[in-house]
């Protein structure tokens, strides 16, 4: 990590995990600290969809974060630097991570992460994206259609005027059904714009911000390879692991484990898109620290709580699912809280019977409360974990807290 370019980060591990690559630490930054392992929510429009700021701070979330490529179209960064940056504009005072746009060129042209992950591919490139070369990408804004062009100079010139804490190089997210050339080709011009996101960041920044390299070459061991010693010889702060992780959640361990040990130590490693409780504890087991993803906040949208195995039906016990679904009227009868051990307002409060009836009945204070639930579920799962590597009993925990 270079000092004299982040003088205000820090990166401290604290303690390691004695059977395995899990590690805790803390990160510094001008507007507060993260202590690792941790989940990032996404408030991807300037917004925690469903809640104010000041209940998402209440939750103990420690961490959100923003989308470049939404944010520049609508409301602008010139807008959101004369209102005072994203923090003051959104009345966040903690620690803010801002992506480059890059995920949004890979699923306007290719579909989502975790689409794949899912083995549901998109068939055929939306044509919001027109077109992706050594300059940059070229696409039509979903809002009025008008076509804008993002480069790497761009994508950091925005980041810097919304003002987040923690921003990333701009890249292409290459999908799995891609073969090797292509994965080879867009990972060296992903370097390539690395290399002209980072120049880029050292004429503008103020020093209250500091910038990550993402780490692409898709599910091959080799350009995987390759791509970690880029980002290692170069100043980020901290290493994003992007990129295609594969078909399955097998190969999505695959690729982390070829890739998280090959980073060198000092800097933070961040895993792009993830957020199911399996996958958490997988990267934390091979040496994530933090992860993001809209899976906890979407989910309650659909009428999803996030609970503990003990808590799902008892012919989910051996599933793979992680909730349950209070649309379902096995919920219309039941006076139980979703989880009485849970602090949350919801919890506390009300049963699972009126949660049913408030999504049935479409009131919109429902996703409110159970966006409330599955917040504050994601701060207790990452404080459990960060207390399981300090106590060295990952493995137990993980049953605990994983169908």
């Amino acid at each position: 990590m270079n000092s004299a370019l982040y003088p205000h980060f820090s990166f401290d591990i604290r303690d390691q995990d004695l059977n395995s690559r899990a590690r805790l630490g803390c990160i510094s930054t001008p507007h507060g600290t993260i202590e690792t392992p941790n989940f990032i929510f996404c408030a991807t429009k300037g917004a925690m969809k469903a809640l104010r700021m000041d209940m998402v701070k209440e939750s103990d979330a420690q961490i959100i974060l923003s989308n470049t490529y939404h944010l520049m179209l609508n409301p602008g960064a010139d807008l959101v630097k004369k209102m005072g940056g994203l923090h003051t504009f959104m009345n966040w005072n903690g620690p803010l991570f801002t992506d480059s746009g890059g995920f949004q060129i890979f699923s306007l042209g290719h579909g989502s992460i975790a689409s794949e992950i899912k083995g549901n591919r998109m068939q055929k490139s939306s044509r919001s994206l027109l077109k992706i070369n050594e300059h940059g990408a070229t696409f039509k804004s979903y809002l009025d259609g008008q076509k804008h062009l993002l480069t790497p100079e761009k994508s950091i010139e925005v980041q810097i005027k919304l003002g987040a804490d923690l921003i990333v190089v701009l890249d292409e997210c290459t999908p799995f059904h891609v073969d090797k050339a292509y994965t080879e080709r867009s990972m060296a011009m992903s370097h390539r714009w690395a290399l002209r996101s980072l120049e880029e960041f050292k004429k503008r920044s103020k020093e209250t911000q500091a910038l990550y390299g993402i780490i692409q070459g898709g599910v091959y061991e080799d350009l995987r390879k390759i791509s970690t010693e880029f980002v290692n010889e170069h100043p980020f702060f901290g290493h994003a692991i992007g990129g295609s992780l594969g078909a399955s959640k097998h190969q999505m361990s695959d690729v982390i484990g070829m890739t998280a040990p090959l980073l060198v130590r000092d800097r933070p490693i961040h895993l792009l898109g993830i957020g199911g409780i399996s996958d958490i504890f997988e990267g934390v087991s091979l040496g994530i620290d933090t992860f993001d993803c809209v899976h906890p906040t979407r989910l309650a949208r659909h009428g999803g709580a996030l609970v503990q195995p003990h808590l799902l039906p008892e012919s989910k016990n051996t599933s793979s699912r992680e909730h349950l679904n209070l649309r379902n009227s096995n919920y219309k009868e039941d006076p139980n809280p979703i989880d009485p051990s849970c602090p949350c307002y919801t919890c506390q409060n009300l049963s699972r019977a009126y949660l049913h009836y408030l999504l049935k009945a479409k009131e919109i204070v429902v996703l409110e409360l159970l966006t409330l639930h599955n917040i504050t579920f994601m701060v207790r799962l990452m404080k459990a974990i960060r207390e399981g590597i300090k106590q060295n009993n990952l493995p137990a925990l993980r049953k605990e807290w994983c169908s």
